[in-house]
């Protein structure tokens, strides 16, 4: 991915000193464990875990720590704020032409745990999005993991997880988020997984969406980008992350889509980058 001379986004909150967190009275370390066993399964924040096990939730309280980044660490940093500024760049662009105007999302940086508007989470859970404080936060650690320890390693790969959690902010600003949330507390656990997997499909497709017209305005893809891209949905459907870990599937779990659905989705938008194209709520479950 070309990036060389690109600018970096503002809209940064480096935590990466903080280092962690401390977890309050209230959790035990056995249902923190369980939660955190859960959340790698299903892709979900380990708090929304805790609270449907009857757990109440108590706010932690961040660490300082005075370690130096690794040259690899700072890389990522300054990748993550040239694409962040992408996004913002594109985004704006997109936004106007259809009459809105583009509030861009901060983009935290931790290391290890973190509070937020929707409650503390550790890096367990991978990047994520948070509509109560229109923050995304990531643990630059993820992209090695993916590199080494998902096969879903390259350039193209990381700005792609940043451009999905993007993706969450764009729909929350187009009122999808919510009213998509709204409709989930009302309806079994079930039936809720089958709307969240709207949600994660749609937003693979505005990560598309914002690849196509990042690459329209400075030629940013380069040969085996989209490769990588698509490498990196599958290996996080949830069919895929459910036979690696215990052998089988369970698609009434299924939160986030499987792998054949992330890569179509996330095509779809690359190779049209029309937003009319997104609406994943509409469509029959067969045509996902």
């Amino acid at each position: 991915m070309r990036l060389d001379g690109r600018r970096e986004s503002s809209n940064v909150d480096d935590r990466r000193r903080a280092g962690g967190m401390k977890t309050a009275g209230g959790i035990g370390i056995g249902t923190i464990v369980i939660a955190l066993l859960l959340s790698f399964l299903l892709k979900k924040n380990p708090l929304e875990l805790i609270g449907t096990m009857g757990v109440g939730e108590q706010p932690g309280v961040e660490q300082t720590s005075d370690r130096e980044f690794t040259a690899e660490e700072q890389a990522f940093a300054t990748f993550s704020k040239q694409v962040l500024a992408g996004t913002e760049d594109v985004w704006s662009k997109v936004f106007e032409a259809n009459g809105l105007t583009y509030t861009p999302p901060t983009m935290v940086l931790f290391t290890g745990g973190v509070q937020t508007g929707c409650g503390g989470a550790t890096s367990q859970v991978g990047p994520f999005y948070c509509s109560a404080d229109q923050c995304l936060y990531i643990d630059l650690s993820f992209f090695t993991q993916m590199k080494e320890e998902m096969g879903a390693g390259g350039d193209f790969a990381y700005a792609y997880v940043i451009a999905h959690e993007v993706g969450h902010h764009v729909q929350h600003l187009l009122g999808t988020l919510d009213k998509a949330h709204a409709q989930m507390s009302k309806l079994s656990q079930e039936k809720a997984n089958k709307i969240s997997v709207r949600i994660e499909l749609q937003a693979d497709f505005y990560a598309g969406v914002w690849a196509y017209h990042d690459n329209k305005m400075f030629g940013s893809i380069e040969d085996g980008d989209i490769e990588e891209a698509l490498n990196c949905a599958s290996k996080i459907g949830d069919d895929y992350l459910q036979k690696q870990a215990r052998g089988y599937v369970q698609p009434e779990s299924f939160t986030h889509g499987t792998a054949k659905q992330r890569e179509r989705w996330l095509k779809l938008g690359l190779s049209t980058g029309d937003l009319r194209r997104g609406d994943t709520f509409s469509i029959p479950e067969s045509q996902l």
